[in-house]
C-alpha cells in the first residue's frame, strides 16, 4: 500500500515536520506502507510561493503520482492531511480515483467550504479536538451530518477528549486512534 501525508498551512508555519504529519507518516509505515509527507510550494527548500490551496493541491496530486510510480502493482492508496492538508487531502480524494481511503486530522469546515464532499467518494476517518480552539464544534457536527447521510461511504468521526487543534499533550491519544484506524481497515491483498 501507498499512502501520501499532507502538512499544515505553510503560511503559519506548517511543515512536513509538524509533529502530526511526522506521527501519521511514522503510522503508516509502522503499517508497511511506502509512505511520503511534502512540504508544499515555498515551505523550507522547496520552490514557488503559497497559491492558496491551488497550487498545494498539484503539488499533492505530483507526489502522488510519484508515489505510485515508484510502487508500481500496490494495492491500496491513502491520503491524509493535518488541518489546512485535510482540505487538500479531501480535495485530492475527490479528483483520484484510485485513493481507497484518506484520514483527516483537525479539519476546518468553519474556515474552508467542505460542500464539494457531495457525495464523498470514498470512506475515512476525521479525527479532531473536542476543545479545538480554531474550530467551533457545530460546524464539525454539520459536516458529520452531511457525510452521514450519503451512502455506501462510512466516515468515520473519532474526536479526542481535552485536545485542542493541534493535540498538544494528546499526541499519544491522536496515534491511538491513526493506528487503530489503519489496522481496523488496510486489506490485506
Amino acid at each position: 500500500p501507498v499512502a501520501l501525508v499532507l502538512q499544515p498551512h505553510p503560511q503559519y508555519g506548517g511543515t512536513m515536520n509538524n509533529r502530526i504529519v511526522y506521527e501519521t507518516y511514522n503510522s503508516f509505515y509502522k503499517n508497511k506502507f511506502s509512505v511520503i509527507r511534502i512540504n508544499f510550494r515555498g515551505v523550507e527548500k522547496s520552490d514557488g510561493i503559497f497559491d492558496n490551496g491551488q497550487g498545494e493541491l498539484s503539488d499533492a496530486a505530483a507526489a502522488l503520482d510519484w508515489i505510485e510510480k515508484e510502487n508500481p502493482g500496490y494495492n491500496q492508496c491513502w491520503v491524509s492531511g493535518f488541518s489546512f492538508g485535510a482540505l487538500i487531502c479531501m480535495q485530492l480524494i475527490m479528483r483520484r480515483p484510485e485513493v481507497n481511503k484518506f484520514i483527516a486530522i483537525s479539519p476546518q469546515p468553519n474556515v474552508y467550504d467542505f460542500t464539494f464532499l457531495a457525495p464523498c467518494p470514498i470512506s475515512g476517518l476525521i479525527t479532531f479536538g473536542k476543545n479545538d480552539e480554531l474550530v467551533q464544534i457545530d460546524s464539525i457536527l454539520n459536516l458529520k451530518k452531511r457525510l452521514s447521510v450519503q451512502k455506501n461511504i462510512d466516515v468515520k468521526f473519532e474526536p479526542t477528549d481535552n485536545a485542542n487543534h493541534f493535540f498538544k499533550n494528546k499526541e499519544k491519544e491522536l496515534s491511538t486512534i491513526i493506528d487503530r484506524y489503519i489496522t481496523d481497515k488496510i486489506t490485506i491483498v
